[in-house]
């Protein structure tokens, strides 16, 4: 998934004009696991459950696979929670449990080779795929192709054209940005100067009483920026996280649409060999690549609850077992069937996938594995996305609704929330559709781990789904005898709904959509309601 990152704030402050009125209210840090009437914020009642319904009761450990960028697994608040294989001696270089994966300690890394390179950026799959299309179809037209290969020059016209748009877009916006970037720049070397003081922040710029055009307008601009951000930080702060972002958009520019860039060089499989076994390594952290993505998802399900450090989990009783498939751009159809197959294949009962793309080739592969995954019991939960899309009608791969069944039992589809701040209860980026999204959850300003035992804010569907794989962990740990099946059909059945509450549709600045036609559910996962649920089902008791 796309991070969300400052040079969309800027971008936008900057190129529209738009003046914020005020900061938001700030929820509290914990937010997503707090309740709706006694914190008054649209959390999930974890807490409250763990505080009413669970105080005193066993649990047993729940494997929850993540399926991301890697982890941080040396962090303070995760190291205690991360998966151990049983099977395996650490470094012996041999295969102690014969599964296919030499020394997979904690996990698998499907994009790193034998030699200790991981990948780092990758390309998007519109420009993989145009890429392999182009070979047959570029320069034809639809009267020159065989009745059999229609359908797909006309998905080949389609992703050129898409390819085409993309790729102009990205050069469009790393340009506007380093401009953006250096209009801030000159505007913090004149007020540092102007005021006599080492950083400019919105507290000082308000000193400025000045009749020169281009300081007041200089005033104004910086202003709004730094309102837009975080009203109490600097410019300098501003421009660090700049040329952080610009490196990202510079990527964009170049690698993600680069039709020669080939990360399975450093891979070193077969990339036409969909069921080949043991490339990769076991590298889960992703060692010299950006593994926040990752950190902060496994921090959501599962950070050591209690310890005084960070955050709190949604679950207890956690391991969180690490699969590295997702780079700084797309991942391939290959590594995420691959990553399913070895989480289930090695205990794993949630599986937890905050990533999606527009296309993808080799779908068939993925829902193969998919399919395994349901046959063995094992629950998936799924990023909705954050392009403020309708999904039912817009791809976000991989979903349930072409699969060999189609809407598996043991797929949840998630959106997110946002904590009700301001009226503000759902993410204004977030993908929904009520065939296709199952439920709702916290996806806005989540609070969880980052690597090198830091602690940031990020949003997107990305956090929302860990909140739901956490709250299916937290029942299948008090209520080890509920199937993939079950679990869903009681978080679909206990969500909090917000009947008649009319929501900003996502992706839009000004229609309204009730809340409750969002999703297949209409609302928000509720652990508490869930955890009566469960004790009222009776699981694994005989009559």
């Amino acid at each position: 998934m796309k991070k969300y990152t400052i040079w969309m704030i800027l971008l936008f402050v900057g190129l529209q004009g738009y003046a914020q009125q005020g900061v938001l209210s700030i929820p509290p840090k914990n937010w997503f696991n707090l309740d709706p009437v006694e914190n008054k914020v649209n959390g999930v009642s974890s807490e409250k459950a763990y505080n009413e319904l669970l105080k005193g009761k066993t649990s047993k450990k729940v494997l929850v696979a993540v399926i991301d960028s890697g982890i941080d697994i040396e962090h303070e608040d995760l190291k205690d929670v991360i998966w151990t294989n049983p099977g395996e001696i650490p470094n012996n270089g041999i295969d102690d449990d014969n599964n296919g994966f030499i020394d997979d300690v904690h996990g698998w890394n499907f994009i790193g080779g034998k030699d200790g390179r991981n990948v780092g950026k990758d390309s998007y799959e519109v420009t993989r795929y145009y890429k392999i299309l182009s070979k047959k179809y570029e320069g034809k037209e639809l009267k020159d192709i065989d009745k059999k290969d229609r359908e797909e020059f006309i998905t080949w016209q389609k992703v050129k054209g898409e390819f085409e748009e993309a790729y102009g877009k990205a050069q469009m916006e790393f340009e506007q940005y380093g401009s953006l970037a250096r209009q801030i720049e000159r505007f913090n070397k004149l007020f540092e100067a102007y005021l006599d003081v080492e950083e400019v922040t919105a507290k000082t710029l308000q000193e400025i009483d000045s009749d020169d055009a281009v300081i007041d307008l200089g005033k104004n601009y910086m202003s709004q920026i730094l309102q837009a951000v975080d009203g109490e930080v600097s410019l300098d702060s501003v421009l660090v996280l700049i040329n952080m972002d610009l490196k990202e958009l510079e990527a964009n520019a170049t690698i993600s649409y680069d039709l020669n860039f080939d990360s399975r060089e450093i891979v070193g499989d077969d990339p036409n060999k969909l069921d080949e076994k043991g490339y990769g390594n076991n590298d889960v952290s992703g060692k010299g690549t950006d593994n926040f993505h990752g950190t902060h998802v496994a921090g959501i399900i599962a950070a050591s609850r209690g310890n005084d450090l960070g955050i709190d989990g949604v679950a207890s009783n956690v391991s969180i077992m690490a699969i590295r498939v997702v780079p700084d751009g797309d991942e391939h159809d290959k590594d995420v069937a691959n990553g399913i197959r070895y989480a289930v294949d090695n205990g794993a009962q949630i599986i937890n996938m905050s990533f999606g793309k527009a296309y993808s080739p080799n779908l068939q592969y993925v829902y193969e594995a998919i399919e395994y995954a349901n046959s063995k019991g094992v629950l998936l939960v799924h990023a909705a996305g954050n392009s403020g899309e309708d999904i039912d009608e817009a791809n976000n791969f991989p979903n349930d609704k072409f699969g060999k069944s189609g809407d598996w039992s043991n797929w949840i589809e998630v959106g997110a929330s946002s904590w009700g701040g301001d009226g503000q209860f759902v993410g204004s980026f977030s993908n929904y559709g009520d065939k296709t999204v199952d439920l709702f959850a916290p996806g806005v300003a989540i609070y969880s781990t980052a690597p090198n035992n830091d602690y940031q804010d990020a949003q997107g569907t990305s956090m929302a789904s860990p909140v739901t794989a956490g709250v299916a962990a937290m029942l299948l740990s008090y209520f080890p005898d509920l199937k993939a099946d079950q679990l869903k059909d009681i978080l679909m059945k206990s969500v909090r709904k917000l009947d008649g509450v009319k929501v900003t549709k996502p992706g839009t600045f000004d229609q309204e959509v009730n809340f409750s036609k969002l999703s297949k559910s209409g609302g928000i996962i509720n652990a508490y309601e869930a955890v009566k649920m469960a004790e009222s089902m009776k699981v694994g008791k005989k009559k």
